[in-house]
């Protein structure tokens, strides 16, 4: 588990040769950019986001054509273009049509008239009003003479002359616009003409998705070149980037630099600065980067919590399905997708994880004798095996909180540790005390032990004493301790607390086989109770009862065991948050070049 260390580099070079000096460096992929230039750069035609917007639209189309299988043709910008125009002529053409229909319905209470020149009423203006009958007689008080113009069952419709908007008005104004009802339906029926001409284009461009699809790869690298292009700094006859680069990387770009004949520099991160973070594992544990980087990305001078999240992850799941019947279950389903899942990357990865989190609910399965919530012989093979039982309560409750407070003392060493000899490091540790100590003291109450309790109570209080000296090390004796009495006062409830999340291991296993035995017993009472047409009835009660059961467990696992991770653990193991390392890179699978 590792953080990759980063140097920042300066690229400079002739303009003239930006362009490759570019497509080389995004062909090595090993940069991650840093903007030298807040100057907009004009929306690419092949932008990563708008090819697949483009290709969205296409295939959103109610009636698409054939698919063209050849490229004779075929160009995907052009395609792309073509369909994003389309898109916003059709956005704006549907606005426009659904203004002009409530225009219309407002209008068509008043009927078919048209307001004569402005030149001829003299300054003049007609100020349009719809009024209950009940509220008729407050128009009495206006100066302006006023007409009642139509009546309908609820409402009457008055039109008020006046050379301004009248101001105190016993009703709010109509605002029907200057343009005739007859205007808008004629232009109304030349909207809807466009919009069958543009959907018409549409579904004949629709015949491209295949193609379209199968070059996002070539699109999405042209925008990225074309948004690196517009981060540089210019300076005629020169351009400079800077960048973040892995430090095993600095060998092949600087034989890079000195064959293309630019310039390059580079040197370690300041101290002020924020390098973005590279997280590299072994094959096994990249999906736990999945993991973490699921809700954060640690800071650069933090740690890599991967391997960690991964192992935990991992116990957690196979806890709250405590069954390796249903753990043989999803073993089954992950070798039906096994080929496919390895088509891709991230298929692979967690492939990974999946192949980890069967091993894991069946091994745990085993060890607490959960097979379909059928009870085992203690003298049979897979009776003899079983070494915990999840229905003891006393036992699942304390080894719930002896793994919370494991992994929450581990998160505190973990952050100590990536302090080195800094005096800030003796915080952390001492929260790591406190939590081992305070379980140390519950054991002790347990075991009634006098001498485990003394030594808890005695960890307690250097821990403590470490929190409060040092959870602010850089400030004033007096300011230090303020920061660590705040620290522990409001840190210790959550320590509490998160300990205590733990017991949901306990709780969701115990659900998982309660429901497991709960089924069985009732297709057993039906069974029993209607002979002959009652196996049938049972065997959907298993079937249906038990899908469910798993279905559930399944969410709960995932929903949980990453919980107690993201929330619980990373929460007193990384407390910096960073950002990602973005390779400038080209994407795998590009066909069709411009």
């Amino acid at each position: 588990m590792s953080i990759v260390p980063l140097e920042k580099i300066t690229v400079v070079g002739l303009i003239e040769d930006k362009q490759k000096i570019l497509t080389d460096l995004q062909e090595l992929g090993c940069l991650h950019l840093i903007p030298l230039s807040s100057r907009e750069v004009p929306d690419p035609v092949g932008s990563t986001s708008h090819a697949r917007e483009a290709l969205r639209f296409l295939l959103e189309c109610p009636e698409r054509r054939r698919q063209a299988t050849q490229d004779k043709g075929f160009d995907p910008l052009e395609v792309e273009h073509r369909a994003l125009d389309l898109q916003a002529r059709l956005v704006r053409l549907r606005d426009e049509r659904d203004h002009l229909a409530g225009r219309i319905d407002d209008l068509e209470i008043w009927g078919s008239f048209e307001l004569p020149p402005e030149e001829e009423m003299d300054g003049w203006r007609l100020w349009f009003y719809v009024v209950a009958h009940a509220d008729l007689e407050r128009f009495d008080s206006v100066e302006h003479p006023w007409e009642v113009v139509h009546r309908d069952a609820h409402s009457a419709f008055v039109v008020v002359v006046a050379r301004g908007e009248p101001e105190d008005m016993p009703a709010p104004r109509m605002h029907l616009g200057a343009r005739p009802r007859a205007h808008l339906e004629a232009r109304l029926d030349e909207v809807e003409l466009e919009i069958d001409r543009v959907q018409a284009e549409r579904r004949s461009l629709s015949r491209w998705c295949l193609l379209l699809a199968r070059n996002l790869d070539v699109l999405e690298d042209r925008e990225t070149l074309e948004a690196a292009s517009g981060e540089t700094a210019d300076e005629a006859p020169l351009f400079g980037l800077q960048a973040w680069a892995p430090v095993a990387e600095l060998p092949e770009l600087r034989a890079h630099a000195t064959a293309a004949g630019i310039l390059l520099e580079h040197r370690p991160p300041e101290p002020d600065e924020e390098p973005p973070t590279l997280l590299r594992n072994g094959s096994t544990l990249e999906s736990g980067e999945d993991l973490v980087t699921f809700y954060m990305t640690p800071g650069y001078r933090t740690w890599d919590p991967s391997s960690i999240v991964f192992v935990s992850f991992v116990v957690f799941f196979a806890m709250i399905f405590s069954d390796a019947g249903y753990g043989a279950l999803l073993g089954v389903v992950l070798l039906a997708f096994w080929r496919r899942l390895g088509e891709s990357t991230t298929g692979r990865r967690m492939r990974t994880l999946s192949g980890w989190l069967v091993l894991g609910t069946i091994g745990y399965g085993v060890l607490v004798g959960g097979y379909f919530g059928i009870p085992l012989s203690p003298d049979g093979f897979l009776g003899r095996l079983k070494i915990l039982d999840p229905f003891d309560a006393s036992t699942m409750m304390a080894l719930s909180v002896v793994i919370g407070v494991t992994h929450l003392a581990l998160a505190n060493v973990m952050d100590a540790w990536r302090m080195g000899r800094r005096s800030g490091a003796l915080a952390p540790l001492g929260w790591a005390v406190l939590m081992v100590a305070g379980l140390a003291v519950a054991v002790g109450v347990a075991v009634e032990s006098d001498a485990v309790g003394t030594l808890g109570y005695g960890g307690m209080a250097g821990g403590a004493l470490l929190v409060l000296l040092f959870s602010d090390a850089d400030a004033t004796p007096l300011a230090r301790l303020g920061a660590g009495l705040l620290a522990l006062v409001s840190r210790s409830t959550n320590a509490f607390g998160d300990v205590l999340s733990y017991l949901r291991l306990f709780a969701l296993g115990i659900a998982t086989g309660s429901l497991a035995v709960a089924f069985n017993g009732m297709a057993g009472d039906l069974r029993e109770s209607l002979p002959g047409i009652g196996l049938l009835f049972a065997a959907l009660i298993l079937i249906v009862g038990h899908g469910v059961n798993l279905l559930l467990a399944v969410m709960s696992g995932l929903v949980h065991g990453l919980r107690l991770n993201v929330i619980e653990f990373l929460k007193w193991g990384v407390p910096e948050e960073g950002n990602a390392y973005r390779a400038f890179r080209r994407k795998e699978g590009s066909i069709w070049t411009p």
